[in-house]
């Protein structure tokens, strides 16, 4: 359960195999946006969230799935009702929902991406974009030496910092100040764990600025390269906080649901990069669901003679 959407992914998983996708579904929530004036998710929200965990599990029932893991990032973790959400969920459906902590998230990724890419990648540094939150997390081995989750999300940028669409040029410049200021500290500490051998990326977000710029399309599979580069990205951040979310949406590789947090995910991505000095990133596939996947049947090899 994500800030944006609701994620159904089965895989069939065992062990020492590929987690292959077997099946994916997607419900559009918005659960960052369905907050009350008190921070609480609100009463629609709630039993909207019920409902689709209903229906997930479900479907992950008809599919045959074995094991059912459920959990929820930021827009569930930073709700003020977050106790009594869960216990609905549970009490109406059965399920219980694992809330991560910001850095439960930023670790999960760095295993997807360890995984991904190798030994052979060397010190890895990992970026990811969410709807409330961006995570950071850099090592040498699957555990992260630094990991960091900070309220930087686009989806929360654009609801806290802009109130036109397109931004005005002013609500812009003055976003691009303070991610500057929030981003110091942290791109200090990833300083001071060592230059990285591989810089990747993660995330709906990054895969669409990356496309945006140049990079092939996901027809093209999961294993071809994909990279976002310093100047691409700027070049796109000039011409997208011209255009509207409507017209944003028309774009080949922007998701509809999406679109109208692009301008803050794009800002967010840029400010990343210059605090960190990084002139091109490396596109990941696998991302916090599939680590959750990963470390699930870690867990279950680990209870085997």
């Amino acid at each position: 359960m994500g800030s944006n959407t609701v994620h159904l992914l089965v895989v069939d998983a065992h062990r020492g195999a590929h987690p292959m996708p077997a099946s994916s579904q997607r419900t559009v929530l918005r659960l960052a946006e369905r907050l009350t004036d008190t921070g609480d998710l609100s009463e629609e929200g709630v039993n909207d969230l019920v409902r689709t965990v209903a229906e997930a599990k479900r479907s992950a029932r008809k599919l045959g799935c074995a094991d059912l893991m459920a959990f929820a990032t930021s827009a569930v973790r930073d709700c003020g009702n977050v106790v009594d959400v869960l216990a609905k969920v549970r009490e109406e459906t059965g399920v219980d929902l694992r809330v991560l902590t910001g850095k439960d998230e930023a670790k999960l990724t760095f295993l997807a991406a360890r995984r991904w890419l190798g030994w052979s990648a060397g010190r890895l540094l990992v970026l990811d974009i969410g709807g409330g939150s961006l995570e950071l997390a850099v090592g040498m081995d699957e555990a992260p030496e630094y990991a960091k989750s900070v309220p930087l999300g686009a989806g929360r940028i654009t609801r806290e910092r802009f109130t036109s669409d397109p931004p005005s040029r002013s609500e812009v410049d003055e976003t691009v100040k303070w991610l500057a200021d929030q981003l110091t500290t942290v791109g200090k500490k990833v300083a001071k764990e060592g230059r990285p051998d591989r810089v990747v990326a993660t995330s709906k977000t990054f895969r669409t600025l990356a496309r945006l710029t140049g990079a092939a399309p996901s027809s093209a599979g999961l294993r071809v390269r994909r990279v976002l580069t310093e100047p691409g990205l700027r070049q796109l951040i000039a011409f997208i906080t011209r255009m509207s979310a409507a017209d944003l949406a028309e774009l080949e590789g922007v998701s509809p649901s999406r679109a109208h947090q692009l301008v803050a995910g794009a800002l967010v991505a840029d400010a990343t990069m210059r605090a960190l000095s990084l002139q091109e990133l490396e596109i990941c596939p696998w991302a916090l669901r599939e680590g959750v996947i990963l470390r699930r049947l870690d867990q279950a090899n680990g209870e085997e003679p």
